[in-house]
């Protein structure tokens, strides 16, 4: 395996037409707080992390997910990925240097093999977060990104060849095959995963609640003001993580979750679940049952080609 030089998720970037309904979901609804503001970017933070932003909120003619940024453990790190990178041929948009986004730091980004512009830093400020208390609805950290591919294996492959991540298991459906690969940079069982779909896009962005009676209560808020659910309330499998799937107002899938596994890395085997089981989907069997209309859902609209990010 290729060694590890990504410790976590950071953050998701998306644009959207309508900034404004959008930001006002996120404060309001989704109960992300915003740490700063710059003319039509806006910066939103999750209580309990101490990442500076973990959802960066850009306004734009077309909707589309501008970036997903990862973390390093120091600035060696990251230049040791970047030459790595450039050895194997990976294109870059911007070569190791100084970050300038809230928390600073010192990162690069490239494309994936979909087309997909990845940062990866170090040396960011740390944001001054607190504890989550008790019954408080709000998320209190990023959990992980789930993107839709359109050659499962081949963007696997990528990740786990270029930026060392782990399989931990995988979801299979016995008319279509392997659907979905679980993927880890450290002990939690994914920081992204890998969904077959029709186009490159984002399938959904999670966030880690405090505990069962915050995810339960950040659920009914979210009922309560008539915000869709698409899928939930439940307990996958794969993960052993709670699930409640709600739409956005343009389209994304976002999740509340909480208690993601946390795996022995030397001990851990991964899995092939079928999908077609409903156990397999909700433990628990309390979620609407999983079906080709709740999987479309989250196929989401096309990202039209790669996007150039400007300079850090």
């Amino acid at each position: 395996m290729t060694e590890r030089l990504i410790t976590h998720v950071r953050h998701v970037a998306l644009a959207v037409p309508d900034f404004d309904k959008q930001q006002k979901f996120f404060t309001d609804m989704w109960k992300l707080t915003e740490a700063e503001r710059d003319t039509g970017v806006s910066f939103l933070a999750a209580e309990g992390s101490p990442e500076n932003y973990v959802v960066r909120l850009r306004r734009a003619e077309e909707k589309r997910i501008d970036l997903v940024a990862f973390g390093a453990a120091s600035p060696a790190d990251v230049d040791a990925l970047a030459d790595r990178l450039i050895r194997a041929g990976v294109r870059m948009v911007s070569e190791p240097g100084a970050v300038d986004t809230p928390g600073g730091g010192y990162g690069m980004r490239f494309f994936d093999v979909d087309g997909r512009t990845i940062e990866v830093s170090a040396d960011v400020a740390v944001r001054a977060h607190r504890k989550v208390e008790e019954k408080e609805s709000v998320p209190v950290r990023l959990s992980h990104v789930v993107l839709n591919t359109p050659d499962l294996d081949r963007t696997r492959l990528w990740y786990e060849r270029h930026l060392g991540f782990a399989l931990s298991d995988t979801l299979m459906h016995p008319h279509m095959g392997e659907v979905m690969h679980f993927m880890r940079c450290n002990p939690a069982h994914h920081s992204i995963a890998l969904a077959k779909g029709p186009h490159t896009s984002l399938h959904h962005v999670s966030f880690e609640m405090r505990g069962l009676d915050e995810y339960m209560r950040g659920t009914g808020r979210l009922l309560r003001a008539g915000v869709r659910k698409i899928w939930g309330p439940g307990r996958h499998l794969a993960g052993n993580n709670t699930f409640s799937y709600f739409m956005d107002p343009h389209g994304n899938t976002l999740e509340y979750t909480t208690e993601l596994e946390m795996l022995d890395e030397d001990a851990w085997h991964p899995h092939m679940y079928d999908f077609s089981d409903p156990e397999v989907t909700d433990q628990w069997g309390t979620a609407n049952p999983m079906d080709e209309f709740v999987a479309k859902e989250s196929f989401n609209d096309p990202d039209r080609g790669v996007f150039v990010a400007p300079p850090m």
